[in-house]
């Protein structure tokens, strides 16, 4: 009698001893999508997500991610201007995440999905092999391989890629670049810098299953996937929970619209450098060798930026920038004329002059590159600004030489 006591007792701790999901039967796990809310810092403006699996039995529930990077990592910095930046997968208990995003004022939800047996022990599996250390590390990129697209792809592959064949058979909404600015609007110079060195690749057109680099987004289209056939078909998900709220001011819906801005600063700007053209006062000489060397080292520099990028670093997004017609380094040969301008009556050179003819008829150009119906980048804001200035320095280097 006894033995059998213990031998029940033995049957009874065993199950409460099992590992909780890592060897639970996978009817036992519940897997969801925790999708975590924009926050103040600008590497946290783009949101956040983990794929979370559940062990009913145990309780246990761990949320996997692939955000973990380190600026004490040796050539962090370097690295990172280069476009080589080294991220890794890692795992949390869902209680440790929501407390810690709570506590910086992000939302947080959670959707159940409805995964059959199979499915789940697919993505169970391919989680816990993903974490090893061996395999967690990964070549981090903005737009096509983030914390984002490694849990859609995570979970197309436990789908047999019905995931995939729904969102790229359904147009997006905006581009990568239109993204990036309504995400970044609260950091105004951040979000004009990064406009700026944005290529073509930034304007490509988009499906939903491109746009769902983002957290926000994908949370979103899951919401319309079907799995399953026939008898058998049912919304992806089939629940949805809010862990916590969020206290941060949300991003706006839409990018702002950059043209305008940049055309009224363009034109103000453009002003002082044209006044010499029209006056010979020492005030208009004064203002227009400040306005004159600002923005020639501003576009100087902006060329070299962008022809950094594109050269020297693996950063797709910035590669081919039509900007370059605009701003480039051609911009520095000015500031030697635009300082000898500064005494009145001294003759000029022609040098500077076709500086900045060559400077304003690549702006032209640029301009009249965007009556092509197919042209591959949206940078009109950009031009607007340019043009002026250039226009106006061209105005002054050719009057002041005749």
């Amino acid at each position: 009698m006894r033995h059998a006591l213990l031998f029940l007792l033995a049957l009874c701790v065993v199950p409460m001893a099992r590992a909780g999901i890592v060897d639970a039967p996978a009817a036992d796990l519940d897997i969801s999508l925790m999708t975590y809310g924009p926050g103040d810092i600008y590497w946290e403006r783009f949101g956040h997500d983990a794929l979370e699996i559940r062990d009913r039995v145990s309780g246990e529930a761990i949320a996997f991610n692939y955000g973990v990077f380190d600026f004490d990592q040796k050539g962090f910095i370097l690295n990172f201007a280069r476009g080589i930046m080294a991220y890794r997968m890692d795992a949390e208990t869902t209680q440790s995440d929501v407390e810690f995003y709570a506590g910086e004022g992000r939302y947080v939800h959670r959707q159940h999905l409805s995964l059959d047996i199979a499915q789940k022990d697919a993505l169970r599996r391919f989680m816990l092999w993903n974490i090893r250390p061996e395999n967690a590390g990964y070549h981090y990129d903005y737009y096509t391989d983030n914390c984002t697209t490694r849990v859609r792809d995570a979970l197309d592959t436990a789908l047999g890629g019905a995931l995939g064949r729904q969102l790229g058979s359904w147009g997006g909404d905006m581009t990568y670049r239109e993204h990036t600015s309504r995400l970044m609007s609260n950091q105004t110079w951040l979000m004009l810098g990064m406009d700026l060195g944005l290529g073509p690749y930034a304007d490509q057109p988009m499906t939903a299953w491109k746009e769902a680099f983002l957290p926000m987004e994908l949370e979103a289209e899951l919401r319309r996937v079907r799995i399953g056939n026939g008898a058998t078909e049912r919304p992806l998900v089939d629940g949805e929970e809010i862990l916590a709220t969020g206290q941060l001011l949300p991003p706006p819906f839409e990018a702002p619209d950059l043209r305008w801005p940049l055309l009224i600063a363009g034109l103000l700007l453009a002003i002082p450098l044209a006044l010499p053209a029209f006056t010979r006062h020492r005030e208009a000489r004064f203002t227009f060798v400040i306005a004159g060397t600002l923005f020639s080292v501003f576009a100087g520099v902006a060329g070299l930026f962008m022809i950094g990028l594109w050269a020297f670093t693996l950063h797709r997004s910035a590669w081919g920038n039509f900007n370059l017609l605009a701003y480039q380094p051609l911009a520095f040969l000015l500031i030697p004329g635009i300082w000898r301008l500064r005494r009145a009556g001294r003759p000029m050179g022609r040098f500077s002059t076709r500086i900045a003819a060559i400077s304003f008829a690549a702006c032209i150009i640029g301009l009249l590159l965007h009556l092509w119906p197919d042209f591959p980048q949206r940078n009109m804001p950009w031009l607007l600004f340019a043009l002026p200035c250039w226009a106006a320095l061209f105005a002054t280097f050719g009057r002041r030489h005749d």
